[in-house]
């Protein structure tokens, strides 16, 4: 079933004290830029680091026996580029688009105008016309890699505006600090959530996605102060966690560690379906543990919107990839 592009999520809680606010390192957990890295078995992750957008934790858990999940974070002048690519007939489509779909964005992007969502789409016309390119040049030596491809979440945060792309059924939510007030009428009706109030304002409808086609659904969002983080998450994660458990627990726990933590939730309900324990699940090896979960990448991006008026310039220059090719 074809999943929402992007649901912003109003929930019911109080700021958590151990979370340390908006400003950068508050969360604690971070060695350096880029933070610090570990494994757990199959678990990959970064417990917490710096971007131009804020802070970011990030984690995948291997199922099959080749990792068909790529992700990716990059961070400088331009703002943050968030990507989630969640492959399908193996890993060759996501690998490609992890190593060329930002280079194309960042081509395309670097004229004075600015970051637009017509940027964004044609990176990733771009992308698909030269991964078929690929294709055709490897007919006669791999053919199977015409059979491969990948789901694509991607998410550029420029200034004060949100794009999220997708093309397929990984998933972008929004976690918002406001969840009680009288009025805000547009946030809760959709009758007022249209013209005549300002674009900046609406919160956008749910809609499907494309299937068979390399042309994405673009949301657009100007980012308010009530806009607490970010949730990038391939569609298994989706499988095992809703929308409003997942932010509960990003909202709930501190910083350092969210994208591992929900991973692991959602690992404990994997479990829990087929009638057996976490540490049982854990022992399972990749291509078996298939058959009890997907590939499962998560990076949450939480906002830091002091960084963000004061410009990208300010925030730290980076590039992170899971790079698990086991």
């Amino acid at each position: 079933m074809l999943r929402q592009l992007m649901r912003l999520l109003t929930s019911l809680w109080r700021p958590f004290g151990g979370r340390g606010g908006d400003a950068a390192g508050g969360g604690g957990g971070g060695d350096g830029a880029a933070g610090r890295e570990g494994r757990d078995g199959l678990l990959w992750y970064r417990d917490l680091g710096r971007c131009a957008g804020g802070e970011f934790s990030m984690a995948v858990v291997q199922a099959n026996q080749v990792l068909e999940d790529q992700s990716q974070i990059e961070s400088g002048p331009f703002g943050t580029f968030i990507g989630v690519y969640d492959g399908h007939g193996g890993p060759d489509a996501a690998r490609y688009v992890c190593d060329h779909l930002f280079s194309r964005f960042r081509e395309i992007s670097s004229g004075p105008q600015g970051v637009t969502s017509d940027d964004i789409r044609r990176a990733f016309l771009a992308t698909e016309e030269s991964f078929v390119t690929l294709v055709s040049q490897l007919w006669n030596t791999q053919p199977d890699i015409a059979t491969t491809g990948c789901c694509c979440l991607v998410g550029v945060i420029c200034q004060r505006t949100l794009y999220v792309a997708n093309l397929g059924d990984s998933r972008a939510v929004l976690g918002k600090k406001v969840s009680r007030a009288i009025g805000d009428a547009y946030m809760k009706y959709a009758q007022y959530n249209r013209e005549p109030i300002n674009s900046k304002f609406r919160i956008p409808e749910p809609m499907n996605m494309p299937i068979l086609t390399a042309n994405p659904s673009i949301t657009t969002h100007h980012l308010q102060p009530s806009d607490s983080f970010l949730i990038f998450a391939s569609d298994g994660l989706w499988e095992h966690l809703s929308d409003q458990k997942a932010v509960e627990i990003v909202h709930s726990h501190p910083r350092a560690g969210s994208a591992k933590r929900l991973i692991k939730a959602a690992l404990h309900e994997a479990a829990k379906k087929r009638e057996m324990r976490y540490s049982d699940l854990k022992r399972i090896d990749k291509k078996v543990r298939r058959h009890f979960h997907d590939d499962i990448t998560v990076i949450v991006v939480f906002l830091n919107h002091d960084l963000m008026v004061k410009g990208s310039t300010q925030g730290p220059q980076l590039s992170v990839r899971n790079v698990c090719y086991a």
